[in-house]
């Protein structure tokens, strides 16, 4: 602020305006233009997305949003869940309304009312939300201490919201949104006015526990969606509609290749066609680790309780483990592998010149997840992790990081993912080891991501509590994001659990540890792989790889003929013995996603060929056997990815 009161202002294209201080960010908008005002639904001032009503009172950098600005979007999200939730209010005004957040490409909220919602009275819903758009009510951030909003949610009889603000600091200052005759709890930015809102469409009901604890009450959820227009909106429901129509769940169980049962909750039981996929994935990542110089080792499913307490995982994971005991012992179900490795290096001496030593394994780990976020292969209690960790020096910690990355990457190439997004994760509010090792560990990470120029996001606070982490994840044909490797450099576990090797210098030194996973959890991984190709596996990975079709009896001995030369090269073949008519052949074969289909017919047997059919693409022609077996073995050998 300068000597008249007055503060400097920043255009995006560098232009400096000096205006009084204490002005509102639509009034600057509004200098530009009224109608330009009339557009914008927040402001970046100083970095930081504010409502259009925030004063400003100190020299600043500004940029306007628009609904179509990418920073805008959770503003429309957040902002038309709260008029999703007066509509409710207004239909409904016995309903309780407990929480609503944004999420990706979405929003929720959260009603305790007597009967779950309908799809019926979601289209009424809907209707009265159009109703308050149109209404053009003015959206006004308001700031309560904390007993004033306990008075005014109490007069309201809103008990779930003074139950969430009751547990404030006293002397905490409390933000709240009001539209009309609605308001809510928020830490915003909002819309400046309900009229501004986009195009929205409320989606699904599902059933939700107060606070997801199933000791509470069970709640009705809305799922809505809101985008810039109508356009987008249209864009993004057909994508819904796409993934429905690839929902890993769907077409595990049309494909009879895993199903679920309530005699093991949220667990997969993987039949011999989904085995052979789950194997395939296996088998590809074995030999990549043989490959980049890992030795394979296993460890028990139950270890003592003791050991969680000794690495730190009672503590920051007690509650997602299972416990049992033992000759009055008491013992837990791994959820992690790392504590077995550490005991593996730590019963035998070492020199540093078995450095570095990676072990990894196939480690089946149980984990307590609550039945209301288990969801198919994508959140299960019992998975298999493709886990390493990797034991070296502190001077080669750069390589070795390197070298994990460039098997992440070149695995996710021979699965068919080129798009990739990198994270640094760094300390998070829960973490043991010293302030001093944690920025040493993520100056690490960072010049190994710099070095290798890889391009990637900060994301603080969210490194595992024993240290930093490299976070991998994948974008599928849907572009939906999914976490899947990791990276993670630990000073910490060694020095819990006493390890040592012997140094050039003859002393006993600390190693480094390097956890690493490539495709994480096998069975999210395969459920992400389904999806994405819409079980239209690539050959190497299909559980059959040719349908041996022939069209008539008198063809079935030359079809045998082609099936036993398939298995004799190395090839999944199944034959369709049925007496159905062809096209009906074909048509079961292209609805079990087989990649090949041969026609076996008379000019076929006559001439010792093969009719070949491309699932997705159609008829290759006639060709001799053992050429089409060889195309066959290259796509197998070479892992082609050809997307029909």
């Amino acid at each position: 602020m300068n000597a008249n009161g007055n503060i400097q202002i920043t255009y995006p294209d560098g232009r400096t305006e000096e205006l009084p201080s204490g002005i509102r960010a639509f009034e600057i908008a509004q200098g530009i233009s009224p109608q330009f005002e009339k557009q914008l639904i927040a402001a970046n001032v100083n970095g930081e997305v504010v409502d259009l009503a925030t004063s400003i009172t100190e020299d600043a950098s500004i940029n306007f949003l628009k609904r179509t600005d990418a920073e805008a979007h959770d503003i429309l999200l957040h902002s038309t869940s709260h008029i999703m939730a007066q509509a409710v209010k207004r239909l409904y005004p016995e309903v309780k309304v407990t929480i609503g957040p944004s999420i990706e490409n979405g929003f929720y909220y959260d009603f305790d009312i007597e009967k779950p919602f309908t799809d019926e009275q979601l289209i009424a819903i809907e209707a009265e939300m159009k109703k308050i758009v149109d209404e053009d009510l003015p959206v006004k951030r308001i700031e309560l201490s904390r007993d004033e909003a306990i008075k005014r949610f109490e007069a309201m009889n809103e008990t779930y919201k003074v139950e969430i603000i009751s547990e404030l600091p006293e002397d905490e200052i409390i933000s709240a949104y009001e539209q009309g005759e609605f308001i809510d709890l928020c830490r915003g930015p909002h819309l400046p006015s309900t009229k501004r809102a986009g195009a929205f469409k409320l989606l699904n009901v599902a059933g939700a526990y107060w606070r997801g604890d199933e000791n509470n009450r069970m709640l009705s959820r809305i799922y809505g969606t809101a985008f810039p227009d109508k356009k987008a909106l249209k864009k993004y429901l057909n994508l819904l509609e796409e993934a429905k129509k690839r929902d890993h769940r769907r077409l595990g169980k049309e494909l009879g290749w895993f199903s679920f049962h309530k005699e093991s909750p949220a667990n997969a039981f993987f039949h011999p066609k989904g085995t052979q996929i789950y194997n395939g994935i296996v088998d590809y990542m074995r030999e990549s680790n043989l490959r980049y110089g890992y030795e394979e080792v296993g460890t028990p499913l139950i270890l003592s309780e003791e050991l969680w307490h000794r690495s730190g995982h009672w503590d920051n994971y007690g509650d997602n483990m299972y416990f049992t005991k033992v000759d009055d012992r008491d013992f837990a179900v791994k959820p992690m592998n790392c504590p077995g490795h550490l005991l593996i290096f730590g019963d035998t001496a070492h020199s540093y010149r078995e450095f570095p030593i990676r072990m990894a394994e196939f480690g089946r780990v149980h984990r307590h997840e609550r039945s209301g976020v288990t969801h198919g292969l994508f959140r299960v209690r019992t998975f298999v992790q493709d886990d390493a960790h990797i034991f070296c020096t502190e001077e080669q910690i750069h390589e070795e990081v390197s070298l994990v990355l460039d098997q992440i990457f070149e695995t996710y190439g021979a699965f068919g993912f080129d798009d990739v997004h990198v994270e640094l994760s760094t300390k998070p509010a829960k973490a043991i080891g010293s302030a001093e090792t944690w920025t040493k560990s993520e100056a690490i990470l960072q010049k190994v991501l710099e070095d290798k120029e890889i391009d990637y996001t900060l994301n603080p606070g969210d490194g595992a509590f024993y240290g930093p982490k490299i976070d991998f994840h994948i974008k599928d044909s849907l572009n939906r994001s999914w976490q899947c490797g990791t990276c993670q450099l630990d000073f910490s576990m060694p020095e819990r659990f006493d390890l040592e090797y012997t140094g050039e210098d003859g002393a006993s030194h600390r190693p480094v540890m390097l956890h690493r996973a490539v495709v994480g959890s096998l069975e999210r991984f395969m459920g992400i792989l389904v999806e994405n190709y819409a079980a239209r596996l690539p050959v190497w990975l299909a559980p059959v790889q040719v349908k041996v079709i022939p069209i008539a009896d008198r063809h079935e001995d030359y079809g045998q003929t082609v099936v036993d030369h398939l298995k004799a090269a190395g090839i999944r073949v199944e034959a369709n013995w049925k007496n159905d008519k062809i096209g009906q052949k074909i048509r079961q074969a292209e609805l079990e996603k087989v990649p090949y289909m041969f026609i076996l017919g008379d000019r076929e047997v006559e001439e010792n060929k093969i009719s070949v059919r491309r699932h997705g693409v159609g008829d290759l022609g006639s060709l001799d056997l053992a050429e089409v077996s060889e195309r066959i073995l290259g796509e197998i050998r070479e892992r082609i990815d050809q997307k029909v």
